[in-house]
């Protein structure tokens, strides 16, 4: 006897093309990379395949493991990944997600980058060393001999993992350790101590209580040099095939991100060599940190869009009480709302990644543009992937609870970048610290938000609304991150009105501008195109 059937069951969401987003498109095209289309459709595709879903799935489930010792009793400090972690890396590596723009002399060669970083998201625990590398070169660049060797190594487009010499290989990784017990994001506060040799290098002894993906091939680093803080380059492997004294202590045991591998270390006297002038070395990692800031922003853009994409074709196939959820008023309500706040993401992501292409050809403009939008983009659109991939996942329901939808994960890496680089507070102080400092960047970034004056009056009372806030100038700091929060939502208003689709602009207005919106997801008002909104996030299958 039969007891039960299995009917009413989403298809799986296979055979899709991950580039297949109107938004992405749309502003590859509007900032100067529309010739990377085809490749970032075939990236796409493969992206939406079973093999490569179950990549990600597998480097999950199957996180790094630290082997501190050989079975002979000698310090090693390897870890092991998974194969499917390799593979995926190749993946990357291979179509210049990592450092490969620095090399290619296209406009909008950065804007191709950040989208394929966007669009290749089986995983996002591996992102982190090819972000890391891409970060790296223009910190490096502070020393010019230095980059003469590791740069074109870091953005060759071959994955050549293993602890060589790096000099030997034919393609390196980049890391960087800033953080240590003490200190956290007061990277002023170091102990971490820096020891000049005759032959012009250093040796660091020391502690870092944070470094992603240790297996990377070099590392940027700070230490306190006898001229204060500096940047440092240290490599795994030393030129005669030597470990480096860089020992891994543990591996952090993290709530998401698992794939990737985090580890505390200790230098006992590594070799290192120096990264620009002692003692500057926040202004010479800075440029390093400042382009992985943009990757938090695109990994969280890239989540909610993953996130909405699963909901809408979950609610597209699954029936309730007699009706397709994607029928339902409020479930089409809670997926549109998703919809809007993923598009606004993403539109604000393409025109960083704009800003970032023109500004390292030397467009000041955009660099002062950058200036501020990068921390105002980086602080909002982090802090709204929490809340945005626990509506996703509640679009489930109880599948969604469930660890094969996929949606646990996505939920637990959530959080992650809005800490990275600089948590909410960093993020929102550094908006202030470059209004005060830094006229040029609130007039880069007036110019930008009244390109769309009188297109629609709830925008302009918002506008109006964020200079009165910036006029008040008590009690600033304690009221940063409202400052900062209407800071985003005027450029994410003012880049949909004169760039994104009528409805999905109309709908942010309304909701996020014009105040006719509750807390939750799901409350958009009456009179919303649902059905054009809904529609573009609807994966195609096939």
């Amino acid at each position: 006897m039969t007891t039960h059937e299995v009917s009413n069951q989403v298809p799986p969401l296979v055979g899709y093309d991950a580039a297949d987003d109107p938004a992405l498109l749309d502003g590859l095209e509007r900032e100067g990379a529309g010739w990377a289309a085809a490749e970032l459709h075939e990236l796409g595709r493969l992206g939406g395949t079973e093999a490569a879903i179950e990549h990600g799935r597998l480097a999950n489930d199957h996180p790094p493991v630290l082997r501190t010792h050989d079975r002979y009793g000698h310090r090693i400090d390897e870890v092991e990944f998974h194969p499917a972690w390799h593979e995926l890396m190749r993946t990357a590596v291979t179509h210049g997600l990592h450092a490969a723009p620095w090399a290619d002399d296209r406009p909008g060669a950065h804007v191709a980058r950040a989208a394929k970083f966007y669009t290749w998201r089986p995983d996002a625990g591996h992102g982190c060393p090819i972000s890391m590398t891409y970060a790296a070169v223009p910190a490096l660049r502070h020393e010019p001999g230095l980059a003469a060797r590791y740069e074109p190594l870091l953005t060759a487009t071959t994955y050549d993992f293993g602890l060589r010499a790096p000099l030997g290989k034919r393609g390196l990784l980049a890391g960087m350790s800033m953080t240590e017990k003490q200190g956290g994001s007061d990277v002023r506060a170091n102990t971490t101590t820096a020891r000049p040799e005759p032959d012009g290098s250093y040796r660091l002894l020391g502690h870092k209580w944070f470094t992603s993906a240790p297996m990377c091939d070099v590392f940027l680093t700070l230490a306190q040099a006898p001229g204060g803080l500096t940047c440092f380059l240290v490599p795994r492997v030393l030129p005669d095939g030597t470990r480096n004294p860089m020992r891994l202590m543990r591996l952090k045991d993290k709530l998401g991100n698992r794939s990737n591998a985090s580890a505390e270390i200790e230098y006992e006297h590594a070799v290192a060599w120096r990264v620009g002038d002692e003692g500057r070395g926040v202004r010479t990692i800075i440029d390093m940190v400042n382009l992985t800031r943009l990757d938090c922003v695109i990994g969280a853009a890239a989540g909610m869009r993953q996130g909405v994409l699963t909901a809408a074709h979950h609610a597209t196939h699954r029936q309730a009480f007699g009706r397709y959820l994607a029928d339902q008023p409020l479930m089409r309500n809670v997926l549109a709302d998703l919809a809007v706040e993923s598009e606004a993401a993403t539109v604000l992501m393409m025109r960083l990644a704009g800003a970032t292409d023109r500004s390292a050809r030397g467009d000041a403009g955009e660099t002062a543009f950058k200036r501020l939008a990068l921390a105002v983009g980086k602080y909002w659109v982090c802090k709204r992937w929490p809340a945005h991939a626990a509506e996703a996942l509640e679009c489930l329901g109880g599948n969604g609870y469930v660890e094969e939808s996929g949606m646990p994960r996505l939920f637990r890496e959530s959080p992650l970048n809005s800490i990275w680089e600089g948590s909410g507070n960093v993020a929102a102080l550094d908006v202030l610290r470059a209004l005060g400092r830094e006229p040029q960047v609130m007039a880069a970034f007036q110019a930008e938000v009244g390109a769309a004056a009188g297109a629609d009056a709830r925008l302009d009372a918002a506008v109006r609304q964020v200079r009165a806030d910036l006029s008040d100038a008590g009690d600033l700091e304690l009221r940063a991150r409202r400052v900062v929060e209407r800071l985003a939502l005027v450029l994410q208003g003012s880049l949909l009105v004169r760039y994104g689709h009528p409805a999905v602009a109309d709908a942010f207005c309304a909701s996020r501008l014009g105040g006719d919106h509750g807390q939750a997801f799901g409350t958009l008002p009456s009179g919303v195109d649902f059905a054009a909104i809904i529609a573009r996030a609807v994966p195609k299958l096939g």
